[in-house]
């Protein structure tokens, strides 16, 4: 009974602890996109520590990626365009 307790008692408080610190660090990010700082780095983080007990973050985090990945690809579209463009002038 008492080790039941324990157990259902230390997974309230892990995941209260993990939604504090990950929320928090989340927070300090939205806060630097208008501050100076390296939000565009402390925002995954944030979500990446919420996302270890909320699915929530978890979705949030795979667009996030996937965003970040297809605005990379496109660019490196772009710059390969260019450059053929630029190759095939001369």
């Amino acid at each position: 009974m008492i080790k039941r307790a324990f157990h259902l008692t230390y997974k309230a408080a892990r995941r209260i602890v993990i939604g504090v610190v990950g929320a928090t660090v989340l927070l300090i990010g939205v806060v630097m996109l208008v501050t100076p700082g390296p939000a565009l780095v402390v925002i995954p983080v944030g979500l990446a520590i919420l996302s270890i007990e909320f699915t929530f973050a978890r979705s949030w985090l795979r667009r996030l990626r996937e965003s970040i990945s297809s605005r990379n690809s496109d660019g490196m579209n772009e710059r390969a365009e260019h450059h053929r463009n630029r190759v095939s002038r001369d």
